[in-house]
């Protein structure tokens, strides 16, 4: 028996809430990258690189959320979800790229510090923090419910963060003089954003490489199924993702061979299983004597 639900209904609502971050996130990336060049300030164009990233993760949640309105097909049986994943991986070799170049353009400055204009810098960086601060509202309802809307919640989370460094810096160049504040903002940004691109490509690849999904207990749910009434034993059981949220079950059943009516088995162990493990996408096959498969034996 299987049984399937569609995840991507349930993330129309946010399509709205994306477009128009993603909106406000592209005008002002553009502005930044020119405000960056104008002041001369790598900490300004580093948050600018940052600020990319904001567009590429909120136009792979809104390709998620349109993508998730496509049913199967006859090529792909399984629909499209695992594209949020290729994204991903998209996104975060695109994010190893720039703070690699952030950090070795950073090395240059603390040997040659170049004139910064701080009043220019700071006015662009408050008007980047505005912006971020725009976005986040517009996202933190669906952040609370919808994986894919969270994942672009917090990277614009983490982008205001570097808009409040940009400014920081700003200020103690204006005050100081001390342009040396500027690349090690840049290099504090840049430390910033490596170890996050590392988990991004990490999940990533764990969801393609059909890895059990975090927060999932295949033991836990292997000794559930025993538990019940008649089932003798659990094998070749796979829990896997095609995405952020779908997540899938297989599994095949040995039952008692006195056991009257399988099917109805075979419902309540669907129904414990979406009701205790949320998993709602259950293929299980009930047999009366344990059989082996080639492969994949668990």
């Amino acid at each position: 028996m299987s049984t399937g639900h569609d995840h991507g209904t349930s993330e129309i609502r946010y399509e709205k809430p994306l477009w128009w971050a993603l909106g406000l996130t592209s005008t002002f990336l553009i502005a930044e990258i020119i405000g960056g060049l104008v002041t001369n300030s790598l900490a300004l164009l580093s948050d600018a690189a940052h600020m990319m990233t904001d567009v590429i993760a909120l136009t792979v949640s809104l390709i998620a959320v349109r993508m998730s309105r496509r049913p199967a097909d006859a090529r792909r049986t399984y629909g499209y979800a695992r594209m949020e994943a290729i994204g991903a991986i998209i996104n975060g070799g695109l994010l190893f790229v720039v703070a690699g170049y952030i950090l070795w353009e950073a090395v240059g400055r603390f040997r040659e510090p170049p004139e910064v204009a701080s009043t220019g810098m700071l006015v662009i960086a408050i008007l980047g923090l505005i912006v971020n601060l725009i976005s986040m509202r517009l996202l933190r309802a669906g952040s609370g419910t919808s994986l894919n809307v969270k994942g672009a919640y917090l990277e614009v989370w983490s982008d205001m963060l570097g808009s409040v460094g940009v400014i920081i810096g700003a200020i103690v160049i204006k005050v100081t003089g001390w342009t040396l504040v500027d690349p090690i903002i840049a290099v504090l940004i840049g430390l910033w954003v490596l170890p996050r691109t590392w988990t991004l490509l990490r999940q990533a690849g764990h969801v393609l490489m059909q890895g059990v999904p975090e927060g999932m207990d295949v033991a836990a749910i292997r000794k559930r199924l025993i538990e019940m009434p008649a089932v003798q034993e659990v094998h070749d059981l796979h829990v896997w993702s095609l995405g952020t949220r779908q997540v899938v079950l297989t599994a095949h059943i040995v039952l008692a061979a006195d056991v009257p009516d399988p099917e109805t088995i075979q419902v309540e162990l669907t129904r414990v299983i979406e009701q205790q493990f949320d998993i709602h996408d259950v293929t299980l096959q009930v047999e009366r004597t344990s059989c082996k498969s080639e492969v994949g034996h668990a």
